[in-house]
């Protein structure tokens, strides 16, 4: 549980003709992690596949279909029909787009037109005068009645034919900047611009019933291509999907492939499993190819780059839901070596222990349950976003109720669990009490301000035992990583782990009038001079460095600082818990605070019953809230600071299998 999963170097020799499966395989078990290489300049079938996959998402957006960021089991490598069909519907919808973006066009030029010939008609104007608008550019001419579908084709988009009465006279009208362009149009097909007379007042009324037939005939052409596209979205939304999902595979296929040694018709290909999924991906790889496949494992100490220190062999923990649920908090700071002890489970143990005895509350821990639990998997839909948080959310919450029993805190009520704590109480010492714990002395009558005391020395002690766990993993670390000076000789080896509990032994001693012996000045001076000397002299030797070659004023000031550090840091990284008693308190000051407020209303009579409800939700509110985030701040910041920094002096490679997962979805 402390270690991470033993891991195998595997070496695959595939024939190209399997690689793709063997490769569709792993990529479905997620079992192989392959060490970083650069790929191939310039592979002509990704550039080929990544356009595919482009002309994909932009018809799936365009029907507005969702891809899902992970491919379903039944996926695989595209064929031949794939091909065919991704070709088929992809050119289906890109015509259609393109119909629907002509027809939009067309409709919002005929709008606009429609909306300027609309404003002039009702005055009465003449032709001349509408020649002139601000918006169009008007053309009245003759044309042979069998080309007007031609020009209204070549024009679509960019100018409105009219046709004025049952002979071949007809208008066209463009926009000011869209005039060179009809010109154009029309001198090609044998336009022959008529003689307008110069009062000639009927164009307006002929204009705006043509422009409306054409405005009824746009509308009608976008309605069927909306039918079209619902209809396509209906029976093939799955597939296109599909698609996508059978191409990303192909493309992650074929960027990893891009990586591999290839001579020949013989593919090389090599990487992490680990130990637990040897035998089924080893028995799944010779099913698949027919045993057209050799494969050959290392144990990490047989690999020369992970010896010499060059790779990085991938870490893989195993946790159950608790412990879980805090991986994020730890590989947000770093990945544990290979190999080293995984502090995930103490992190999880002990950031439960040090939110809830900050975060004392029963009824606010319980909102905390409960919105880990709406988070988590078996809650709310809605909250799925949160579902990382879930477990370390449950966790605090209860951790907090449990705390609010002992100090008789529900939402800031002083009083609710007073007579429960005492029927308890009585019947397993004899002596009945308000509460076990007394944080806030004015919280009991004739509470001491000693048992205060002893609270904030409960939690000095969580350090001193987190700071004592951390120096012991950096001792069995070193160990493991063959490190053996840092593992005995340092300020968290084995010396400063005596000299760190030697000085709270003389602490202890001091503070119950005992006084300084020469034993204590021998193993302090003893354990001082092997974290401050013995490296150096161990380096001199093997590495043949005078340990003065900067100089005595140099040595000496270098020693000294390391002493003050020593000393600070030892002293700063106990006292620092200090805090959680700090917090603790603060969220009992500020509870009472609310209770005390909201007991005065509720006693001023029937009148002070709303705002005491209101003043309860919205105090009760502040502190999950605030003093909720606050303390999760402080107690991560314990975390890194105090137990981190005593063994996580390097990160290793977390194990990131090739998977077809998280490949990326669009709307």
């Amino acid at each position: 549980m402390l270690r991470p999963r033993k891991m195998k170097f595997f070496e695959l020799t595939v024939f190209k003709d399997d690689i793709n499966t063997v490769l569709e395989y792993l990529g479905t078990n997620g079992a192989m992690h392959f060490p970083d290489s650069q790929p191939s300049a310039d592979n002509k079938e990704i550039s080929r596949i990544d356009k595919i996959i482009e002309r994909l998402h932009s018809v799936c957006k365009y029907i507005n279909t969702e891809i899902p960021p992970e491919p379903k089991e039944d996926v695989s490598i595209p064929d031949e029909a794939s091909l065919e069909l991704t070709e088929k519907l992809c050119s289906i919808l890109e015509n259609l787009k393109e119909r629907e973006l002509k027809a939009g066009g067309e409709k919002q030029n005929v709008l606009e037109t429609l909306e300027e010939v609309r404003t002039f008609s009702k005055m009465n104007v003449s032709y001349k005068d509408l020649s002139h608008l601000s918006y169009l550019t008007l053309r009245v001419g003759h044309l042979d009645p069998k080309k007007h579908d031609e020009l209204r084709e070549n024009l679509k988009g960019r100018a409105i034919i009219v046709p004025l009465g049952d002979n071949d006279r007809i208008l066209a009208a463009s926009s000011r900047k869209g005039r060179f362009v009809m010109d154009s149009e029309l001198k090609k097909i044998a336009f022959e611009p008529a003689t307008i007379p110069e009062n000639y007042r009927d164009v307006s009324d002929e204009m705006l019933k043509s422009l409306e037939d054409q405005l009824n005939i746009v509308e009608k052409e976008l309605k069927e291509i909306t039918g079209e596209k619902e209809k396509i979205r209906e029976e093939s939304a799955s597939e296109l999907v599909k698609l996508v999902m059978s191409w990303q595979i192909a493309l992650t296929v074929e960027q990893l492939k891009s990586r591999l040694v290839i001579t020949g018709s013989i593919y090389m290909l090599s990487g992490w499993i680990p130990q637990y999924l040897v035998k089924e991906t080893v028995k799944g790889l010779f099913e698949l190819c027919g045993g057209r496949v050799a494969i050959r494992s290392y144990n990490p100490d047989e690999i020369s780059s992970v010896r010499d220190g060059k790779e990085k062999v991938p870490v893989l923990f195993k946790h159950g839901s608790f412990v879980k649920g805090f991986e994020g908090m730890v590989s947000s700071f770093g990945t544990p070596p290979y190999g080293t002890i995984d502090p995930t489970p103490l992190v999880a143990l002990f950031y439960t222990l040090i939110f809830g005895v900050m975060f004392g509350d029963l009824g606010q821990g319980f909102v905390l349950f409960l919105l880990g639990f709406l988070s988590s998997s078996l809650g709310l839909k809605i909250m799925a976003g949160f579902r990382k948080y879930s477990t370390a959310l449950i966790s605090v919450g209860i951790a907090s109720m449990l705390m609010g029993i002992l100090n008789g805190a529900v939402f800031t009520n002083e009083d609710l669990l007073v007579e429960p704590t005492r029927i308890v109480s009585a019947a397993i010492t004899g002596h009945p009490v308000d509460r076990a714990l007394i944080i806030l002395p004015m919280a009991e009558k004739g509470g001491s301000i000693t048992r205060l005391f002893y609270f904030f020395g409960f939690t000095i002690g969580i350090g001193i035992i987190l700071n004592t766990l951390g120096m012991i993993i950096n001792i069995i670390n070193r160990c493991i990583l063959r490190k053996y000076i840092e593992a005995f000789f340092s300020r968290t080896g084995v010396s400063g782990l005596v000299l760190f509990w030697y000085s709270l032994f003389m602490a202890i001693r001091l503070f119950t009038g005992s006084s300084i012996k020469c034993y204590d000045i021998a193993v302090i001076s003893i354990s001082f001079f092997s974290i401050l000397f013995v490296p150096v002299i161990i380096k001199s030797i093997t590495q043949k460095k005078s340990a003065l070659e900067h100089g005595v004023f140099t040595f000496v000031i270098e020693v000294f600082v390391e002493v003050l550090e020593t000393v600070s840091t030892y002293f700063s990284n106990t006292i620092s818990f200090v805090r959680v008693g700090a917090f603790a308190l603060s969220h009992a000051v500020l509870s009472y605070v609310v209770f005390y407020f909201t007991e005065t209303l509720v006693v001023s009579g029937p009148a002070g019953t709303i705002p005491a409800a209101l003043l309860l939700i919205f105090g009760n509110s502040l502190i999950i809230v605030l003093e909720g985030l606050i303390v999760a701040i402080q107690v991560v910041r314990l975390q890194y600071y105090e137990f981190f920094s005593k063994f996580f002096f390097e990160t290793g490679v977390a194990f990131t299998p090739f998977r077809f997962k998280n490949i990326g979805g669009t709307k």
